[in-house]
């Protein structure tokens, strides 16, 4: 049986080693680890958080702290940044919370009280308190709806539309920037795993 060097037609060793790259030439090619530091390799909060209980009670799996810690202390840096977003753009939080539901609606921007409550998740009382306040300030007009005369419609006026629409613009800038120094393959990647686990969280919830 011919050997594989001799099947495939391939140079014999003596060329090899002619041609290999010498121990010098390879030491000289910088490897990845030494190219790029890895993301890993840097430290939050929330590991010496993790570090501490593992030293505190070695028993337990900490692991879910990981990804839990962070969400809870993203939700709350990215509460700081909308909460400034909507100031420039003359809206509360809750403010825009109703006022971007009549406006995801489309035209005419209209929708019920248990419309509204759905897309809030807030109480039928809460949720009265708001539309008043928000009738008060001239951002949406309260109308009997004219296939229910019983029923009622939100509709947002022209101010409404125009302090969100200049909230939205504030917010996905400030969003953006926070959001510059990862990838898109990245932000696709963590997307994706908030989705998977929100879901599966809701899932849970519905059990």
């Amino acid at each position: 049986m011919m050997g594989m060097d001799e099947r495939r037609g391939a140079p014999d060793r003596s060329a090899r080693r002619a041609t290999a790259p010498s121990a010098a030439s390879i030491a000289s090619v910088p490897s990845p680890a030494s190219a790029a530091p890895r993301r890993s390799a840097r430290h939050d909060p929330v590991d010496v958080i993790v570090r501490d209980w593992e030293h505190a009670r070695p028993d337990l799996d900490f692991s879910p702290l990981h990804v839990f810690s962070r969400v809870k202390r993203i939700a709350k840096q990215l509460d700081a940044v909308r909460k400034i977003a909507f100031a420039g753009a003359e809206l509360e939080l809750w403010e825009f919370d109703v006022l971007s539901a009549l406006r995801r609606a489309g035209e005419p921007h209209r929708l019920s009280p248990k419309q509204l409550l759905a897309s809030n998740l807030v109480s039928s009382g809460t949720m009265t308190n708001r539309i008043d306040r928000l009738v008060a300030r001239g951002l949406v007009t309260r109308d009997t709806d004219p296939h229910d005369g019983r029923g009622i419609l939100v509709t947002m006026s022209d101010r409404g539309r125009e302090l969100v629409d200049a909230a939205i613009e504030r917010l996905v800038a400030a969003e953006a920037a926070l959001l510059a120094s990862v990838s898109d393959d990245d932000r696709e990647s963590l997307a994706s795993a908030l989705r998977d686990l929100a879901l599966a969280m809701d899932d849970d919830g519905e059990r």
